[in-house]
C-alpha cells in the first residue's frame, strides 16, 4: 500500500526517466484516458493494469513504459487533471471590478469539477487510505484544494483594493464562497452513489444563490 503514497508526491527521478523513454504525448493521454475509463467503471482497487491495458487499446508493455504502476496512473490522472483546472481558474479570475459575475462563473466551474465522476472517485480514493496514511489526504489537499483557495483569494483581495467588495477575512470568505457554491449537492452526490446525477439547472441555481449571498455579505455598503 505504500505505493500510494506517489499520488500525490512529486514524481521520483525514476518517473522522470520513465518519462524520457515514453516521450509521446498523444499515446500518453490515450492511456490516461484509458486508466480514466477503467478506474471510474470499475473502481481503483478492482481495476488491474490489464484493464487499462483493454481501455486504451495499447500493449502492456507500452503502458509500463510511460507508467509503472495504477498508482502511478492515478497520480498523473490526478496531476493532469489539477492543473488543467488551476489554470482555467487563473484565467477566469481576473475581472475585480465585477465580482458578482465573475464569482458566478468561477462558481459553475467549480461545481462542474467537484460533482464530475473523476472528481468524487479521486476523493474516494484518497480518503480510503487517509484515515492509515494521513500524509495522503494532506499532500492531496495542499497540492489542490489548497492551490485553489489561494487562487481566489488572490482575487478577492484584489476586487477589495477596487472597492468592489469589503471581506475583513479574505482566506475565510474564499472558504466560504466554495461551501456555498456547492451547497446541498456535494454532499448528497459523494456519500450516496445511487443518487440522480445533478442537473446543469440545479447546479446554476445553487451557484446563483452563492452569488447572491456572497455579495449580500461582502459586497461594497452604500451610504
Amino acid at each position: 500500500m505504500t505505493a500510494i503514497l506517489d499520488l500525490v508526491q512529486t514524481p521520483s527521478a525514476s518517473s522522470d526517466r520513465r518519462a524520457a523513454a515514453g516521450e509521446d504525448p498523444t499515446k500518453r493521454r490515450q492511456i490516461l484516458e484509458g486508466a480514466r475509463r477503467a478506474f471510474v467503471g470499475l473502481g481503483f482497487d478492482a481495476a488491474s493494469m490489464n484493464d487499462v491495458v483493454r481501455e486504451a487499446g495499447v500493449s502492456k508493455s507500452t503502458l509500463y513504459v510511460y507508467f509503472r504502476s495504477k498508482e502511478e496512473l492515478f497520480r498523473a490522472l490526478i496531476e493532469c487533471e489539477r492543473e488543467a483546472y488551476l489554470a482555467e481558474v487563473e484565467a477566469l479570475l481576473t475581472d475585480p471590478g465585477d465580482p458578482a459575475e465573475t464569482l458566478l462563473r468561477y462558481g459553475q466551474r467549480l461545481a462542474r469539477l467537484v460533482m464530475s465522476p473523476e472528481a468524487m472517485h479521486a476523493k474516494r480514493t484518497v480518503i480510503a487510505v487517509a484515515a492509515r496514511m494521513p500524509e495522503v489526504g494532506r499532500e492531496f489537499y495542499r497540492h489542490g484544494p489548497q492551490r485553489g483557495l489561494a487562487l481566489l483569494s488572490a482575487y478577492l483581495e484584489k476586487a477589495c483594493a477596487a472597492g468592489t467588495l469589503e471581506i475583513p477575512d479574505v482566506a475565510l470568505a474564499a472558504a466560504q464562497f466554495v461551501e456555498l457554491a456547492t451547497a446541498g449537492i456535494l454532499r448528497r452526490r459523494f456519500f450516496d452513489d445511487e443518487a440522480p446525477a445533478i442537473s446543469e439547472d440545479e447546479m446554476a441555481r445553487v451557484v446563483a444563490s452563492a452569488v447572491r449571498l456572497f455579495m449580500a455579505g461582502y459586497g461594497p455598503r452604500r451610504t
